[in-house]
């Protein structure tokens, strides 16, 4: 089977999954106890205005219609308009405005675990049983073990109050001046001030969102580079002469990675799961907080496209997963066969 075959056969088999949650996701909005209409016109409105918006908004047709046409509109990607947050206003548009902010958030969450705790991991299995070996597996479970929400309130009012618990060490005009808490400015990332400024600003967030993640990746590369340094064929390479370098960059480093696979991909879901706590808390103000609003006040077409962008993202991350298990062991059959 080639790879666009392959490719080909998964995208077909995504597409009951993504019915399947685009349902659930009509279930808990459509079919829930939100009433659009209270929300949009507020507790003062009387029954008679109610219902006429409803008839507007088509909410008074027979819910598998708007069950169908709900299907239809989300596959052929016509996400509809926001009706309270901001009315009027494309919900495509809405999300475009709040994305940057996630994606930009979710960059540095990724990059962390991956630059830190993964050569952590690897630096623990090249020493074990030894205090280093001991201390970064200490850390390591100390990180996976601490809540998001504890950890972002405890570390945005260490900086906000740095110089006080820091013995005098002044977060907010370290390297260049910025606040703990808001949204970092995207506008010109060209700007090396900005970008400084859009980096310091997000990192705090970052860090407590990956933070979970540093710890499981540094764990599970250890016991992958230790596994993969005692397995038969680094034995036998070593026998051969084969230089300490050479033996693990080539036979020990890219098999330690096939374990870390599916963490690294998890990413992209820790940081749908973990936004609307970590943006909400340090007013980062991406797509998490914005569905968190959407939700609370009832703009059921903005909750809706965000849930079906979020369905589409995580499909879409066990694909790309699988594809990365067959670009870094070529022994992985496309055929579903080892």
């Amino acid at each position: 089977m080639s790879r666009f075959t392959y490719i080909l056969k998964r995208l077909l088999l995504m597409v009951p999954v993504v019915v399947f949650g685009t349902s659930i996701t009509f279930i808990i909005l459509f079919a829930g106890p939100i009433d659009p209409a209270t929300e949009i016109l507020g507790q003062g409105a009387t029954a008679a205005q109610r219902a006429e918006l409803r008839a507007q908004l088509g909410l008074n047709q027979p819910l598998w219609q708007q069950y169908a046409d709900f299907l239809v509109n989300m596959f052929t990607l016509d996400l509809g308009q926001s009706w309270v947050i901001q009315p009027d206003t494309a919900a495509f548009e809405v999300i475009m405005n709040f994305l940057p902010r996630t994606v930009w958030m979710g960059l540095w969450a990724v990059t962390l675990p991956i630059f830190v705790g993964i050569p952590l991991g690897f630096y623990a299995g090249m020493n074990p049983n030894t205090f280093r070996d001991y201390f970064a597996s200490f850390g390591g479970i100390v990180w996976r073990s601490m809540p998001r929400f504890w950890l972002a309130v405890i570390l945005m009012v260490i900086l906000s109050r740095s110089e006080a618990v820091l013995f005098g060490f002044d977060w907010q005009n370290f390297w260049v001046t910025a606040n703990v808490v808001g949204p970092p400015p995207l506008n010109d990332l060209t700007d090396p001030h900005k970008l400084a400024v859009a980096i310091k600003m997000v990192l705090p967030a970052a860090f407590v969102l990956g933070n979970s993640s540093l710890g499981n990746e540094m764990r599970v590369g250890r016991t992958a580079y230790l596994e993969v340094k005692n397995s038969n064929y680094v034995e036998m390479a070593r026998a051969k002469g084969v230089s300490g370098r050479s033996l693990v960059w080539k036979h020990i480093f890219r098999n330690a990675l096939m374990p870390l696979v599916p963490l690294i991909t998890a990413e992209a879901v820790l940081v749908i799961a973990g936004s609307v706590l970590v943006e909400t808390v340090f007013g980062i103000n991406g797509i998490g907080w914005l569905f968190f609003q959407s939700m609370i006040q009832g703009d059921i077409p903005l909750a809706a496209a965000l849930m079906y962008m979020f369905i589409l993202v995580i499909v879409g991350m066990n694909l790309v997963q699988d594809i990365l298990y067959t670009i870094i062991d070529p022994r992985v059959s496309l055929e579903g066969n080892p």
